[in-house]
Order: C-alpha cells, then sequence, then structure tokens
C-alpha cells in the first residue's frame, strides 16, 4: 500500500458507531494482547542479567546494555509515534509494530553473544514504542466518554500485571531452561498475535497528511535519548563509586529539550509540529501528566529497590523474589477493571485522592526496612503499594486523554508515553544514585556491607517517599475530562 493510500483510506468501521460495538471491542482486544505481550518481554529480562553475565562472559556494565539500549530506542521512537499515528492507518501500523517486534525477539532467541543479542532488544524496542500510543490513541477514537474508565482499566492491567508476572517467568524459565527459552516463550505469542491481527483487526482511524520536520526527529532523538540514557548511567555511575560521566549526556538532553521545545512552538502555528505541545495549553491534561509522572517515579524506583533489598538483604532468591511481588501486581490487575468503572460513575478525585495517599504512606513505610524486616510486612506494604497505584493511573490516564480535543489524541498519548519512559528512567536513577552513595558513605564508616546496603536502600525510599508527597498536591487538582477542550470538539 502506498502512503497515498493509506492516507486515502476510509476506515473500515465508523469510531463509536453502535452497530460496529464488536468490531470495536475485538481491534481494543487485539491491541490490548499484543501491548500485553510487549510489556512482558520488557520485564521478563530484568532478572536475567546475572545469568547473562556468567553465560557470555561479559560485565555487568556490558549486559546492563540489554536494559539501557531497550529504554534508549523507546525514548528516541515514542515521540515519532504521534506524527505516525496521524499519517498511517490502524491494521498497517499494527502490523509492522507486531512484525518487528517478532523480528526482534527471533534475533535475540538465536543471538551467539551479547553484541546482537543488543541489537535484537533494540528492534523489540522500535515494535514496542508504537503499541501503547496506538493502544491509547484508537480507545480514545472508538470508546465513548461515558465507557472510557472502564476500557483504561483494560490497559491498566497490562501495564501492572505484565511487569509483576514478568520477572517471575523470567525467574522460572532461568531455573529450568537456558536465558534463550525467554525469547522462545515469547515469540509464538507475538507471531500469533500478528496472524490474527492480520486477519482481524480493522483500520479505525482517519489518517491526514502530517509533515515530518526532520530537524525535530534529531532533536527529539538527542532530547528524551539524551535524558534517559543520562539517568540511566547517573545510577550506574554512583553505583559504581563514579556519577560524573554521566552528566554529559543529561545536559546534551536538557539542552536538545529546550530547543526541540522552542522548534515545536514555532510549528504548531502551521499544525507541523512533531509533538503539538499546544496539547499542554489543557490544564487538566497538564497537571495529571505531571501526577503520572510523579507516579512512575515511585512505581519503577520502588521495582528495582525492592528486588535488591530481598535478594541482597533478605537473602531471597530470583525466584522467591517474583513470587513476592506476583500477588501485588495480580492484585492491581484485577482492580484495574473495577476501578476504571467507577471513574465512570464518580470521576478521578474520589480515587485518586486515597490512592496517592497509600502509595505515599507505603514509601514512608518503606524508609524503615532493615535486615531483621519480616517478609511478610514486605509482601503486605507491596500489595498496598499496588492497590494505591491502581486507583492512581487508571484515573490519571483517562483523565489525561479525555481533557484534550480529538484531534491531539496522537500527540497526548506520545507525550503521555515519552513522558512516563523519562519518569522511569529518573526514578531508577534516582534511587540507585541515592542507595549507592549512602551505602558508600556508611562503608565509610565503617558499618558492617548488610547495614550499610539497608541503610542505602531506607535512604533511597526516603527520596522516593519526599518525591510522592509532590504526587499527594497535584492529585487535589484533577479533575473529570469531559471530552471537550477549548480548540476542538470533544470525543463524544
Amino acid at each position: 500500500m502506498t502512503m497515498d493510500a493509506t492516507l486515502d483510506a476510509v476506515p473500515e468501521i465508523a469510531p463509536q458507531h453502535p452497530d460496529n460495538a464488536a468490531r470495536n471491542k475485538l481491534v481494543i482486544a487485539l491491541l490490548l494482547v499484543s501491548t500485553f505481550v510487549v510489556f512482558l518481554n520488557e520485564t521478563i529480562m530484568s532478572v536475567a542479567i546475572p545469568h547473562l553475565m556468567v553465560d557470555l562472559g561479559v560485565t555487568a556494565s556490558a549486559a546492563q546494555w540489554l536494559t539501557t539500549a531497550f529504554l534508549l530506542t523507546m525514548a528516541i521512537v515514542i515521540p515519532i509515534t504521534g506524527f505516525m499515528l496521524q499519517r498511517i492507518n490502524t491494521r498497517p501500523i499494527y502490523m509492522a509494530a507486531m512484525a518487528i517486534f517478532s523480528v526482534g525477539t527471533l534475533i535475540c532467541a538465536l543471538a551467539p553473544g551479547i553484541e546482537l543479542l543488543i541489537v535484537g532488544r533494540v528492534v523489540q524496542a522500535v515494535g514496542t514504542a508504537i503499541m501503547m500510543p496506538l493502544l491509547m490513541t484508537t480507545v480514545m477514537s472508538l470508546v465513548p466518554p461515558e465507557g472510557r474508565g472502564k476500557t483504561m482499566g483494560n490497559i491498566s492491567i497490562v501495564m501492572s500485571v505484565a511487569p509483576a508476572i514478568g520477572p517471575t517467568i523470567g525467574g522460572f524459565i532461568l531455573s529450568q531452561f537456558d536465558w534463550r527459552f525467554m525469547f522462545y516463550f515469547t515469540l509464538p505469542i507475538a507471531v500469533g498475535a500478528l496472524v490474527l491481527g492480520a486477519i482481524k483487526i480493522r483500520n479505525v482511524s482517519t489518517p491526514r497528511y502530517a509533515p515530518l520536520d526532520v530537524l525535530s526527529v534529531i532533536l527529539s532523538a538527542l532530547a528524551f535519548g539524551g535524558l534517559v540514557y543520562g539517568l540511566s548511567s547517573l545510577g550506574e555511575g554512583a553505583e559504581h563509586g563514579s556519577a560524573i560521566p554521566s552528566w554529559a549526556p543529561i545536559v546534551v538532553g536538557v539542552v536538545a529539550m529546550a530547543i526541540f521545545v522552542w522548534r515545536q512552538i514555532g510549528l504548531a502555528r502551521n499544525d507541523k509540529a512533531l509533538l503539538d505541545l499546544r496539547t499542554l495549553q489543557h490544564t487538566n491534561y497538564s497537571v495529571s501528566l505531571v501526577t503520572a509522572a510523579i507516579a512512575m517515579v515511585a512505581l519503577l524506583g520502588t521495582s528495582i529497590l525492592i528486588p535488591i533489598y530481598t535478594q541482597s538483604v533478605l537473602g531471597l532468591n530470583t525466584l522467591q523474589t517474583g513470587m513476592m511481588l506476583l500477588p501485588g501486581g495480580l492484585i492491581m490487575g484485577v482492580l484495574g477493571p473495577v476501578v476504571g468503572r467507577l471513574y465512570d460513575k464518580v470521576g478521578p478525585r474520589p480515587l485518586l485522592v486515597p490512592g496517592v495517599v497509600a502509595v505515599t504512606a507505603v514509601m514512608w513505610a518503606l524508609t524503615t526496612v532493615s535486615q531483621h524486616t519480616a517478609i511478610w510486612q514486605v509482601i503486605a506494604g507491596h500489595i498496598v503499594l499496588s492497590i494505591g497505584l491502581a486507583f492512581t493511573f487508571t484515573p490519571l490516564f483517562t483523565t489525561a486523554m479525555s481533557s484534550v480535543p480529538p484531534r491531539f489524541y496522537s500527540h497526548a498519548s506520545a507525550i503521555l508515553s515519552s513522558v512516563q519512559q523519562v519518569a522511569g528512567a529518573a526514578g531508577i536513577a534516582l534511587f540507585v544514585a541515592v542507595m549507592s552513595l549512602r551505602s558508600a558513605a556508611e562503608a565509610a564508616a565503617g558499618e558492617a556491607p548488610l547495614d550499610a546496603l539497608a541503610a542505602g536502600i531506607r535512604a533511597g525510599f526516603l527520596c522516593g517517599a519526599i518525591v510522592s508527597v509532590g504526587m499527594v498536591i497535584s492529585a487535589w487538582f484533577v479533575r473529570k475530562g469531559n471530552g471537550d477542550a477549548p480548540g476542538g470538539h470533544g470525543g463524544h
């Protein structure tokens, strides 16, 4: 199909038309399953780094590139999805995303060494980066405002259950099989989703011409890529005693971001922006975006520290840690649709405020952990944290996307996903850097290694607890998106 044909294509089903409700549900279900698969892949690798270091004979810093390269590629590709979702129809962009992801998974499964494995992870990340904005934009186009909370609740299942069961599945596979079976496990599911999508998925968008500003793409790559790489390196550098080199990419990222924002504001006057920042003029979207960013800092920062704490301080293995984190993740997934239905009835604030308070309370409680803390207390804390996050993300995503006009949906989802990537990298970097610096200081003062590490972990959680207070404050200013906003028609 040529680009002109793609642009002229009329959606095969009319968005939100009652007669097409069954087909709309099928399209969303396929996107949910596919997004679940790519998110599962993102977290299943989290417990594999030590095994890969031994099997491939590489250092920790080399193995860490499997994660860093993935996050870096996501940060570079996601901002471009706003453009792609305007130019290309639903079916071809879905097919491209899943095909790219499947090819990347096959490369990883067959990789003889670390170099090709990193290449495979980069290819996987390209497909992954497209899926979440595609899912968000499609949901906003197909689901009427009164039902969006329930559907966004289903999306939160993808966001919570996949990260929860990923380490558990990874730990089980690694305890029984070679590391390549992690990719052999994912590959048939990805190919199955691709084949099913080829048969069942339908076009549900109306593509329109959108110019591509090459300079904006370059600036976006330097800005988002520099920030994510710099923040990731900051945590790693602190862990190894030297955080100074990581400031260079952060500075490049900040400068490039400033130029990128300036250029987007100029291009938006003629509707030529790669990311239309006029989306941020909708106050409710911006407040929801900030609150979601803080929540991501807390979520990913906690997700990196808790396994370090349980394995290095409490002495659990990877499979035990995965099993310990599983109940919270599953509860969060079960609550997703429930919270979504409640959102449709009562709006965001009655759900969001208790949710962020619960998250913040657990963060403060985690500042007291030590080598003598009972495992059941950690499990209970993680369950309460997961419940709080379930009451946080669904209202935030629904409100954010419902607060902008339909013509900004693709930009809003791309900005939301981009900010999540940067915030997640910042959370990991912040928690790990603070933990490492405090642990080193305690060790230098003569503390025993376990005591020093526990003190560092407490300091990391304290940093997260302080940041979480900002989430409690901003949550009070979030109101329900009514599907209408200045500058465009609402999503009715």
